[in-house]
């Protein structure tokens, strides 16, 4: 794991939402629509807590965690720049695998919206989500994320270059037949593994949750480029904002999910 601490300790992942917001947007809108109108809410792999200060403001009680001990310096910095320090419980270093401190059945919802994007053994994703059913009331929604194998076929075939090994055969044969990339060079996104999207559901399943819906986090447009979202923020921010709330509204068809670069999984711990 320490070169992925590495990873994002040098990486702006509050910048990637800024410049990624359809993303942000969309999975906000949903965690919104399903959380209960008050609580305690753990936001566990919250990288600089995006997601966490936007609950916070609504009056959630949020404790949040990460792998990378950099962000979550980064994120208690930033809730009190915002003046949301009162409304956190805590801020912790801690793996997803082993949520060590935080007490059972303490959350009444909670976000895992990083760790599965990276942990390539299925033990060790078991152990994450059993971990967050640990922590979990039971009833409470959980809000998790993953990175479906289909798109990242489609980034790797567009862009091979950039997604070393899969610029050749050997390397998407080992994508497909195993969900796990590691890239070719030094410094880029690795230690990676990508879901079939027909087994997130019965994976979430085994480990005690429940299906609610499964959410394309960037709708029908996550290939769309700057030049393509360039003509629709032109156009002005009432036309702007009527496009989001169509790709918002198609964003839970279960057809396009494996176009979507990430896919929110909304679940009940049974």
């Amino acid at each position: 794991m320490s070169s992925l601490i590495d990873y994002y300790s040098a990486f702006d992942e509050w910048g990637r939402l800024e410049r990624e917001p359809l993303e942000f947007t969309i999975n906000r809108h949903h965690i919104l629509a399903h959380l209960p109108a008050e609580g305690r809410v753990l936001d566990n792999g919250a990288g600089p807590g995006q997601y966490a200060m936007a609950l916070a403001e609504r009056g959630y009680r949020m404790t949040l965690t990460d792998l990378t001990p950099r962000l979550v310096e980064i994120a208690e910095a930033k809730a009190g720049e915002l003046g949301l320090s009162a409304e956190f419980d805590g801020f912790h270093a801690r793996d997803a695998r082993d949520l060590n401190g935080l007490e059972d059945e303490r959350f009444d919802a909670a976000l895992m919206l990083g760790p599965m994007y990276h942990l390539q053994q299925e033990a060790d994703r078991e152990q994450a989500i059993r971990e967050l059913h640990r922590v979990t009331k039971p009833g409470g929604t959980v809000f998790v994320a993953f990175m479906p194998r289909t798109a990242f076929l489609s980034k790797s075939l567009a862009h091979p270059q950039s997604w070393k090994p899969n610029h050749n055969a050997e390397g998407l044969n080992r994508l497909m037949t195993t969900g796990a990339f590691d890239h070719a060079d030094e410094g880029r996104f690795t230690g990676a593994y990508y879901f079939e999207v027909g087994e997130i559901e019965p994976f979430m399943a085994r480990c005690g949750f429940e299906s609610v819906k499964m959410i394309a986090s960037s709708s029908i447009a996550g290939a769309m480029n700057s030049e393509q979202w360039a003509y629709w923020r032109e156009r002005g921010e009432e036309e702007f904002q009527a496009v989001v709330r169509h790709l918002i509204d198609v964003s839970d068809d279960p057809h396009i999910l494996g176009m979507s670069p990430h896919v929110l999984y909304i679940g009940r711990r049974k």
